[in-house]
């Protein structure tokens, strides 16, 4: 369907233009022509993949391809089970990929489910109830509460008709529609208050619209568009890994040749140094990088869960690691999602409310001071039509089994939550903080006729009987029930609604308003015997004005801690919502958001923007209010080519094309739909921002643990090649056998680096900057201290060697024996380095016993060793023999060299810098000013 302004459309333009009537709609002809012409009313999911051909995908890799190889040559050596071992990691690594890629493609039909099932839809005269999807444009439709809008619809009438559109516009509370044109062009989504959206859901009223768009044209179809055309990111450990698993394999085939021919051009037998090449080859192919890397991600997940962050795709945890911007939805995520009256006004009093949420627990001040009920009484009135004036209702709900144990150590064992409109909400939970709910007032007020809240009155009004008559109670916009309003209390009296006094209560309410307060007034009248109470004209008219109440969805206490240790870490925070302009700074402000000189931006302004416009104002906006779906997107790609690494949270179908765009996709738990769950990588259980800290943090240490074990292997794998390669240049024998190659790459590869996979993270973690997106794996001195250790070790273990075959070079025995004391060396060597591998500085900086699982793997390998040596039944496979103290003192010495000589070095140096440099400058908490 050709896209049109619809909102700027009258009724009649629009029956006229789709040629339709009131009183008989579209024939059952013509809608199936329409059909033919417009499709079925539903949203496409594009074309699907196989489950088959994605699970086969998984083994195009460039790294699975050298694994499958490694496999073939460990099977060709007989090492079957380095070939078992290499198998399962392919299969492991192939399996997960095809788990998280298949989860990813149910996004779109989660989607679909938003769709309403059926549709009363008035087909030749008659209102027939018909499966959705055989809706066209120019249907006409009728709807009440409870029923979810099938199509996007112009509405023709409608009768006290809210519709919830959170989860499409960001808007935290329901929308009031009306019937008539809004004659501006360009209106954004939230504020197109003729037409309904698909998959929104009505909560007040009824209306009757004409279908304008269906399908894939309408505002719900156009997300599923985005989706389908959004490209998910390959994360930056994704990137990193292949980029080294690449350089590591040319590398060592390099090396491993250069070793072959250098031997064989030395007069070592071509046979003998073809498998010692094979041997290395093995050894020095990171095949255990994907196992450990995996497990290291899966644990940190299960650490995450305990921290209320669920993760849908593992490398998702490691790009929280490197996150430098967190675009984040208001409503729910950084707010409570539960609208809460702070502010009153009364006989020119201005009076603060306590307590937040639903939770009845508060109280009214006044100068600090708690207000007396009984010697207030324009309190009194404003308290009473806030409870009587509303049809919401407030409930203790059990705190959940699991929680029970908790909630009743902190005497909290019951949740409050709300049935109804959250504004009305906050009035009962208002009236009810002073011991005025609902319940407490039926006993002297019943309720005998409610005129219900209007788009056009803007007002709410009940007439309730007491002991002493009737009364009726009005509550609305106040712009629009100051005209109603004849008198006002002041000062305990009823006195005359002056020009001056309804100044006054104008200027309190632009002064509520410019603090992003929702403001809502009260009025009352008393009911004469003789009145007729039949219309809302009768009972809205001769009021007297009572006051002012000014409610916020109030901002997460926690989110404030977080969005402060994220700007410490050096990620920026910025607000992504529906919500009007006033509000989102108000609230950006008190989290700390939003700095001094920090710019915010409309929906509208972002779209009158080109792309490069945009890139030049992104770094220096943390406010975007009013926001379409499509924006949300431009945002998060903007970020992204400006060299960001963006995280996207949100609970909305509208959220659901950034988060599957963002490096990082974060859904709500609790409020989320199902379509941002889909879309997303990660979930928080229980929707709080704060969460997301201790995912960027449980992200780090990942990243930090998978950098420290790269450190330990490819230093362990430079000091076997290089020890046979020094071998060889200096015309010695072979230090080591390729079964002993072998041996140590299964033993010391295995355990200990598993354990460097859970380390805990050094204390500074959340104090540094993110790493850069294009950051090397090999940064911040990594591949000096690899080539270091390595050359150490190799020299070391050469050494070792050397000095023990000098005793008798000829003797066929005593090149046994010195070859044992290169094997020991060379695993004793790489068991004291895993130690040095914790730290990024040097052994002597962290307790060497933190780490138990570390300790034990250590022991492990060790009696592994020694069971290797002095067992006489695997002698002659490992082709060892038995040590003397020398042997060992030889070995032990050796080993030490490498960690400990680098150590005292790296303490020296780190001395002399903090000689050189003066005291270092400690960043606290207090340091909030700091712009991200």
């Amino acid at each position: 369907m050709e896209q049109k302004n619809w909102h700027q459309w009258s009724g009649e333009e629009l029956l006229e233009r789709f040629g339709v009537t009131r009183e008989q709609g579209l024939t059952q002809e013509e809608a199936a022509q329409r059909r033919e012409q417009y499709g079925w009313n539903e949203l496409s999911e594009g074309q699907r993949v196989s489950p088959l051909l994605l699970f086969l995908n998984q083994f195009k890799d460039f790294m699975m391809l050298v694994l499958m190889g490694a496999t073939l040559i460990s099977g060709i050596l007989g090492e079957y089970l380095d070939a078992v071992t290499i198998i399962a990691i392919i299969v492991l690594n192939g399996v997960l990929g095809f788990v998280q890629e298949f989860r990813a493609e149910r996004s779109l039909r989660a989607l679909k489910e938003l769709s309403a099932p059926h549709a009363n839809v008035l087909r030749d005269g008659v209102v027939r109830h018909i499966p959705a999807k055989e809706l066209v444009p120019g249907d006409i439709v009728a709807m009440e509460s409870g029923d979810r809008i099938p199509a996007d619809i112009r509405w023709l009438v409608t009768h006290s008709l809210d519709v919830e559109e959170s989860a499409l516009t960001g808007e935290s509370h329901p929308v009031g529609k009306h019937a008539g044109a809004i004659r501006e062009a360009e209106v954004p989504l939230g504020d197109q208050k003729n037409i309904g959206f698909m998959g929104t859901m009505i909560t007040r009223g009824s209306g009757r619209g004409i279908v304008i768009r269906s399908g894939m044209d309408t505002e719900m179809g156009k997300i599923a568009d985005l989706i389908q055309n959004t490209d998910s990111q390959e994360t930056p450990l994704q990137r990193r890994l292949e980029q080294l698993g690449k350089i590591l394999i040319y590398l060592a085939f390099a090396l491993t040749v250069l070793v072959v021919l250098v031997g064989i051009l030395r007069g070592q037998p071509a046979g003998a140094m073809f498998f010692a090449g094979v041997s290395l080859a093995v050894a020095a192919i990171p095949e255990g990088l994907p196992a450990i890397v995996t497990i290291a991600l899966a644990l940190g997940v299960q650490r995450m869960i305990k921290r209320k962050a669920i993760v849908r795709k593992l490398p998702s945890v490691e790009t929280l690691g490197c996150a430098s911007v967190i675009c984040s939805d208001k409503t729910g995520t950084l707010t409570q999602n539960k609208m809460t009256v702070t502010r009153l006004w009364v006989e020119g009093r201005l009076l603060e409310v306590t307590g937040e949420g639903y939770e009845p627990v508060g109280q009214v001040l006044e100068n600090a001071q708690p207000v007396d009920l009984k010697k207030d009484q324009s309190l009194r009135r404003l308290l009473q039509a806030s409870s009587l004036c509303s049809n919401a209702v407030i409930y203790e709900a059990d705190a959940d089994i699991r929680g029970r144990k908790k909630a009743k150590e902190e005497s909290a064992g019951t949740q409050w939550k709300l049935k109804g409109d959250p504004t009305e909400g906050a009035l009962v939970v208002l009236s009810s903080k002073m011991g005025l709910s609902p319940g407490s007032l039926s006993s002297s007020y019943q309720r005998e006729q409610e005129f219900p809240f209007d788009s056009k009155r803007k007002m709410m009004s009940v007439v309730v009987g007491h002991q002493g008559g009737k009364m009726a109670l009005v509550k609305g916009a106040p712009d629009m029930l100051l005209d109603k309003c004849t008198y006002i209390l002041w000062e305990g009296k009823i006195v005359p609604f002056t020009g001056t006094l309804r100044g006054r209560v104008q200027s309190e309410n632009e002064k509520m308003a410019r603090s992003a307060l929702r403001v809502l007034g009260f009025a009352y009248r008393d009911v004469k015997a003789h009145e007729n109470m039949d219309s809302e004209e009768c009972v809205e008219s001769q009021l007297v004005f009572i006051g002012l109440a000014g409610m916020i969805d109030p901002p997460r206490r926690e989110a404030r801690d977080a969005i402060a240790v994220c700007r410490r870490a050096g990620i920026k925070t910025v607000m992504i919502t529906g919500d009007h302009g006033l509000t989102a700074e108000a609230i950006a402000g008190d989290l700390g958001i939003l700095p001094r000189g920090g710019d915010s931006m409309s929906g509208r302004e972002l779209a009158g923007l080109s792309d490069e416009e945009l890139d030049r104002k992104v770094d220096q906006t943390y406010v975007y209010s009013r926001v379409a779906p499509e924006h949300k997107l431009r945002i998060v790609k903007a970020l992204q080519r400006k060299g960001h690494v963006v995280a996207m949270t949100g609970d909305g179908v509208n959220d659901a094309p950034a988060i599957k765009a963002a490096d990082i996709g974060i859904a709500m738990g609790i409020t989320g739909t199902d379509v941002s769950k889909e879309a997303s990588s990660l979930i928080l259980s229980d929707d709080n921002f704060s969460s997301i800290v201790a995912a960027i943090e449980e992200g780090r240490n990942i990243y930090e643990n998978i950098r420290k074990f790269i450190r330990y292997l490819l230093a362990s794998n430079v000091g076997e090649i290089l020890t046979m390669l020094f071998a060889m240049l200096a015309g010695l024998p072979l230090p080591l056998l390729p079964i002993q190659i072998l041996w140590v790459n299964l033993v010391t590869d295995g355990l200990p680096a598993m354990a460097l996979g859970v380390d805990q993270p050094e204390k500074d973690l959340m104090e540094h900057k993110p790493r850069g997106k294009n950051e090397n794996i090999f940064a911040r001195r990594l591949g000096w201290k690899i080539l270091s250790r390595g050359l150490l070790i190799g020299l070391c273990t050469l050494g070792a060697f050397w000095i023990t075959l000098s005793v008798a070079p000829d003797d066929a025995g005593q090149l046994a024996t010195a070859q044992s004391v290169a094997f020991v060396t060379l695993v004793m060597a790489q068991l004291i380095h895993v130690f040095d591998c914790r730290s990024s500085r040097s052994i002597f900086h962290r307790n060497i016993f933190q780490n138990r699982y570390l300790v034990v793997a250590v022991l492990s390998s060790v009696l592994l060793l020694l069971g290797v040596m002095y067992i006489e039944a695997l002698q002659p496979i490992f082709k060892t023999v038995p040590l003397g103290t020398r042997e060992w003192a030889i070995s032990l010495v050796a080993a030490g060299i490498p960690t400990f000589l680098m150590g005292a070095g790296s303490v020296w140096s780190g001395k002399r810098r903090r000689k050189y440099s003066g005291p270092r400058r400690i960043v606290t908490a207090k340091s909030t000013n700091i712009r991200a």
